[in-house]
């Protein structure tokens, strides 16, 4: 009886190591210029190329707003009106999916569409951890049946909050940091984000357009290497009137919107909210924030709880307002776009330095990311950039300064309705910490590959004529 049981142990021992060592292999440290997913994602770009120009006229601009805030603790529950029983918080993996407690401050998603000529090119900040994969998805489906608005029209973006609705990502990773996935979380999401897009073009107004920049030094700081790194301390800006003297504000930071931690348990939109709170306090209509390029890069702050978001957040605002003033307003403009779809190569989640999970294995354990764009656009004299990732405010660094040295001021925008984790500068790919190890997901390739096809398509934008 004894060897029986002896040798059933030993089967089931032996069973664990093949599956394991089965599951394992190593990276793939193939150059991205020579796989088949950059010759695919190449030869895309350069059917695109040949549709670039920019398109010249009247500004005319339209704001759209949503609250997304849930009505907790409902029952029945009713997705269409934003009932729910429980919501959990998404951003912080260590409240173990726990539902929201109840609301500090409202959610909204926030839309404004740009028009000159023919071209309409709509731009959509959200009290978001990220634009999930399957709410954008949802959203153009949506779009293409109300309007004639089509994926390359739509800039997806999100503040960054950690103190956000969860419940939109399956998979085991997915639900780790939002929680229980419910597929009508994510209708009502994007209801409510087709909706503000559909205002944003219905309001469409001629008006006046001016962008601008000031250094938040004192805000922000280098989370992953400390002083070792570089800053992206800019804080980007977009005002928008129209004629009717409306008015609205678009802004871009750099740092997480990490102030609370994972012991807040109340909805909140972080020290973005009160910026936007505060700027529309003071005679703006509409305040929009979008998450920059945060990867490596955290907040300064002073005060406890919710004493530090507000620090933060009407700082940003009071430096605004002071900025404001000296922006030059343009009643006419000059705008184009490029969206670009990548194909990606297979997952490569590492259990070390050099070894990683079968693609096979990863794929059960990780949500799906949607599907892949890289975007700029030109107006004026600002270059506006989007990626599906959490992106390095250094790597964003080098774009600015290229674009700089022609006049042209640029910015990188986070979270643009893929999300492929965090694209980092390459030194740090083999550091064992968080951004590079955890929350990297598609190999050492992946990293330069995206950050190559962003620096094409604004160097491509910057041309147009």
């Amino acid at each position: 009886m004894v060897k029986k049981i002896f040798k059933i142990l030993l089967a089931i021992i032996l069973l664990i190591v093949i599956t394991i060592v089965w599951s394992i292999k190593g990276l793939d440290t193939t150059p991205y210029f020579k796989t088949e997913y950059y010759a695919s994602t190449k030869k895309r770009l350069d059917s695109l190329s040949d549709q670039l120009h920019i398109t010249k006229g009247k500004v005319y601009v339209g704001f759209g707003k949503q609250n997304i805030t849930p009505q907790l603790f409902v029952q029945p529950e009713n997705w269409q009106e934003g009932k729910f029983n429980n919501v959990p918080l998404a951003g912080f993996g260590g409240r173990k999916g726990k539902p929201a407690q109840g609301v500090h401050d409202s959610l909204y998603v926030k839309a404004v569409a740009l028009k000159a000529g023919d071209k309409t090119l709509v731009f959509i900040g959200s009290d978001l951890l990220i634009m999930p994969p399957e709410v954008s998805k949802q959203v153009v489906e949506l779009l293409s049946k109300q309007t004639q608005l089509k994926r390359e029209n739509i800039f997806f973006s999100a503040s960054h909050t950690h103190s956000s609705v969860g419940s939109w990502s399956a998979g085991v990773v997915g639900e780790l940091f939002g929680g229980t996935y419910n597929p009508d979380m994510s209708r009502w999401l994007a209801s409510k984000i087709s909706l503000a897009i559909q205002q944003a073009v219905n309001d469409l107004k001629p008006g006046r357009l001016g962008t601008g920049s000031f250094t938040a030094k004192d805000y922000v700081r280098n989370r992953l290497v400390g002083e070792l790194g570089k800053v992206d301390a800019d804080f980007m800006f977009l005002q928008a009137i129209q004629e009717n003297g409306r008015k609205a504000v678009l802004g871009s930071f750099n740092a997480h919107a990490t102030t609370m931690g994972d012991k807040n348990m109340e909805f909140s939109a972080d020290y973005p909210g009160y910026w936007q709170r505060k700027l529309e306090s003071e005679g703006f209509d509409m305040a929009a924030f979008f998450g920059g390029s945060v990867g490596s890069h955290t907040s300064n702050g002073k005060g406890e709880g919710f004493d530090r978001p507000k620090y933060i957040g009407e700082a940003l605002a009071d430096s605004l307002m002071n900025y404001l003033p000296k922006i030059a307003m343009k009643d006419s403009l000059e705008m184009s776009s490029i969206s670009l779809q990548l194909d990606l190569p297979e997952f490569h989640i590492r259990v070390s330095d050099g070894l990683r999970l079968r693609p096979i294995v990863a794929r059960k354990l990780f949500p799906d990311v949607g599907d892949v764009y890289v975007q700029a656009a030109r107006i004026n004299d600002l270059i506006w950039a989007t990626a599906p990732s959490d992106f390095s405010g250094e790597t964003a660094i080098v774009f600015k300064n290229a674009m700089y040295r022609k006049g042209l001021k640029t910015m990188v925008t986070s979270f643009n309705g893929g999300y492929t984790g965090y694209i980092i500068p390459c030194e740090y790919y083999h550091m064992d910490a968080y951004e590079p190890r955890l929350m990297n997901w598609f190999g050492p390739s992946y990293n330069p590959f995206v950050n190559h096809m962003l620096d094409v398509i604004i160097e491509k934008i910057s041309e147009t004529k």
